[in-house]
C-alpha cells in the first residue's frame, strides 16, 4: 500500500514538473540567464581596441554611486514614479465605476476609455506633440484666449519632466481601467442590495465593501505600474530625449544611452542590476504590507 501511495505521488510530482518546464524553459531564457549575464558584466570595465576588458568588482557601482547625474536622474524617476502611479490607478478606478454604470452609450464610454492604450506610445508621443507646440499647440492656443504666454513645456527643466508625466497617466490609465472593470464585474449585485438594505451609503459601501474586493486587482495593478514606471521610455526618444539638462531623463533611457550612445555596457549592466534590485526590494515590501488588506473571496 505504501509502496502505491509513492508511486502516486511520483507520478503527481512528474505530472507538476512536466507543467511547469515550458515556463522554467522561457524564464531561463528570457529572464534567468540575462540577470546573471548582466550581473557579470557589470563587473568588468568597458572595453576598448587598445584596451580590454578587466575584472574590477564592484568599482562600477562605487562610480554611479559618486556620480551626481545618477542621482538627478534616480529622483525625476523617483518623481515620475511617485505622479504616475498613484493618479493613474485612481483614475482607472473612477473610469472604471464610471463605465460600470447603467448609463447611456457605455460601450462608447468605455471605448473612449480604452482608444489611448490601443496607440503605440511613439504615437501617442507624437499625439502630444500637437499639445506642447509652443505658440500652435493646443495648451498655448487655450491659454492665449486668457491672454496667457507661449510655453515652451517640453523645452524647460520645469515642465519637462510634468509634460511627460502628463503623457503616461493619459496612456496608461485607460489599460488600468480594464482590470479594474472586470473585477467589477465579478463583484455580486447582491453585496449592494444588502448594503443598502442595511443603510449603508455609497462611501460606507466603497470603503468597507468595493474597495476591500478590489484589492487583489489593485495589487496586480500597483506592481504592473511600479513596472511601467520604470520600463516606459518610448516617449522620451520622440518629447525631450531626457532633456534639458536631464531635467526629463529617466533610468531606463539612460541605461539605454549608456549602452549604444556611450557604449558604456558594463556601467549599462551596472545600472540594470541596481534598478532590478530597487524593483525586487519595492515589490516585496508592497506585497507583504498589502496581503494582510486582500480579499481572494
Amino acid at each position: 500500500m505504501d509502496s502505491i501511495e509513492a508511486f502516486q505521488r511520483r507520478r503527481m510530482a512528474l505530472y507538476g514538473w512536466m507543467l511547469a518546464t515550458p515556463a522554467l524553459i522561457l524564464l531561463t531564457l528570457f529572464a534567468f540567464t540575462p540577470t546573471v549575464t548582466t550581473l557579470w558584466q557589470s563587473l568588468f570595465s568597458r572595453g576598448t581596441a587598445r584596451r580590454p576588458q578587466q575584472f574590477i568588482g564592484l568599482d562600477n557601482y562605487a562610480a554611479l554611486i559618486n556620480d551626481p547625474v545618477f542621482w538627478q536622474v534616480a529622483t525625476n524617476n523617483l518623481i515620475y514614479a511617485a505622479a504616475t502611479i498613484p493618479v493613474s490607478i485612481a483614475l482607472a478606478l473612477i473610469m472604471a465605476l464610471w463605465a460600470n454604470a447603467r448609463i447611456p452609450a457605455r460601450g462608447v464610454v468605455r471605448a473612449a476609455y480604452f482608444t489611448p492604450t490601443m496607440l503605440p506610445m511613439i504615437a501617442a508621443a507624437n499625439l502630444w506633440l500637437f499639445f506642447y507646440t509652443p505658440g500652435l499647440g493646443v495648451i498655448d492656443r487655450i491659454a492665449a484666449l486668457f491672454g496667457i504666454g507661449a510655453t515652451n513645456w517640453l523645452g524647460q527643466p520645469d515642465t519637462a519632466l510634468a509634460a511627460v508625466i502628463i503623457v503616461t497617466i493619459w496612456k496608461e490609465a485607460g489599460f488600468f481601467m480594464i482590470f479594474y472593470l472586470a473585477a467589477l464585474q465579478t463583484i455580486p449585485p447582491d453585496l449592494r442590495e444588502a448594503a443598502i438594505m442595511e443603510g449603508a451609503g455609497r462611501w460606507t459601501y466603497a470603503r468597507r465593501i468595493l474597495l476591500p474586493l478590489l484589492m487583489p486587482t489593485t495589487l496586480f495593478i500597483l506592481v504592473n505600474a511600479l513596472i511601467n514606471s520604470v520600463k516606459l521610455i518610448d516617449h522620451l526618444f520622440i518629447l525631450t530625449k531626457g532633456g534639458p539638462n536631464n531635467a526629463s531623463k529617466l533610468l531606463l533611457y539612460w541605461i539605454w544611452e549608456t549602452a549604444f550612445a556611450y557604449f558604456d555596457r558594463p556601467m549599462a549592466a551596472a545600472l540594470t542590476v541596481m534598478v532590478l534590485i530597487v524593483l525586487g526590494i519595492v515589490a516585496v515590501i508592497q506585497f507583504r504590507a498589502l496581503e494582510r488588506r486582500i480579499h481572494y473571496r
